[in-house]
């Protein structure tokens, strides 16, 4: 195994959770979103769909299922849907997680014997708790996940800005999943090598047909990618304006100037995020509000943020509470 597997060692602190769906008072959006550029070509960048069809799906708990889906907004374009799907707090959004997740898990796990799953750090962590509590925590098959980080500070693992403790205080110290499993960067590098060795360890992985590859881009195809995303709009450690978000050779690479302390960090490229089977989006708060508004809405700004990047050859999903959905 590359030197990216990390092994859990009594050293290491621990790790955290998972979610599950459920419904809001919320009106559906009264228009179609598009996720394509709004620079007139059409085409999200780094995305071999040029167009995607978007739904907004407002869960309504005193309502039905069926009325929901019903009155659900969809604008149809050449590609699969993206949904956009709103609840009356993050506790509801969390339980809708976790059984996207778990839904996903028994789907791949009977297909390929093996889930592979991406996580990234912030709030996205606390809203897959629900996958540590009953009842998930027993039926999900623990031992066929593999879990990687979108991105990751390069920073001591039990140093305060690291990912992985985030992931393991919050989810990975609550689940039995093997520790060879679970791919953390190699701290004792630099940026640049830790970025190398991860890439080679996903190339491992691919070879050993634990990851697989897309057959349309040719980078490595996760089924499933669990992202948060930047009051700025930024996604993984692509951020807004940086040179980084037009690297389309890399698998993994490295920035040592982020707007964000701290400043070295590895992060997952557009074209291995856009590969992915499926991709959801957790975005909770007023404070994320305008960047929701400025991605689903209707600007037409050509400055395309780093969320509004995220065009995955499978499916797409907006997880929303209503204060991040406030403006739409």
């Amino acid at each position: 195994m590359a030197e990216c597997a990390l092994s859990l060692a009594s050293s290491s602190p621990p790790l955290s959770a998972n979610l599950r769906i459920s419904p809001t008072r919320f009106s559906p959006l009264r228009r179609s979103l598009l996720l394509t550029s709004p620079s007139g070509t059409g085409k999200p960048l780094f995305c071999s769909h040029p167009h995607r069809r978007t739904s907004v799906l407002r869960t309504n708990s005193s309502r039905s299922q069926l009325r929901t889906k019903a009155s659900m907004a969809e604008s149809v374009t050449e590609k699969s849907k993206a949904e956009v799907k709103v609840y009356d707090s993050e506790e509801e959004l969390a339980v809708a997680l976790a059984k996207y997740t778990a839904d996903l898990s028994e789907k791949f796990c009977k297909e390929r014997d093996a889930f592979t799953v991406v996580v990234s750090g912030g709030s996205l962590i606390k809203s897959l708790r629900k996958l540590v509590e009953p009842p998930y925590i027993d039926s999900i098959d623990w031992s066929k996940w593999h879990i990687f980080w979108v991105d990751e500070r390069v920073v001591p693992k039990d140093h305060p800005d690291s990912n992985y403790l985030l992931a393991y205080d919050g989810f990975l110290s609550k689940i039995p999943i093997p520790a060879g499993h679970v791919y953390a960067i190699n701290d004792a590098l630099s940026a640049e090598a830790a970025a190398d060795d991860y890439e080679t360890c996903l190339r491992h992985l691919v070879k050993s047909k634990i990851l697989d590859i897309s057959k349309e881009s040719g980078f490595p195809k996760f089924d499933v990618m669990l992202l948060g995303m930047g009051p700025d709009g930024h996604i993984a450690s692509l951020f807004p304006g940086h040179p980084l978000v037009h690297e389309k050779e890399k698998w993994v690479t490295f920035i040592k100037d982020s707007p964000k302390p701290p400043p070295n960090r590895i992060t997952f490229t557009f074209p291995v995020i856009n590969s992915s089977a499926n991709i959801a989006l957790a975005i909770v708060g007023a404070g994320k509000a305008d960047v929701v508004q400025k991605s689903l809405g209707d600007d037409k700004s050509s400055d395309l943020l780093p969320v509004q990047m995220v065009s995955p050859e499978g499916e797409l999903v907006w997880y929303l509470d209503k204060d991040a959905a406030s403006k739409l």
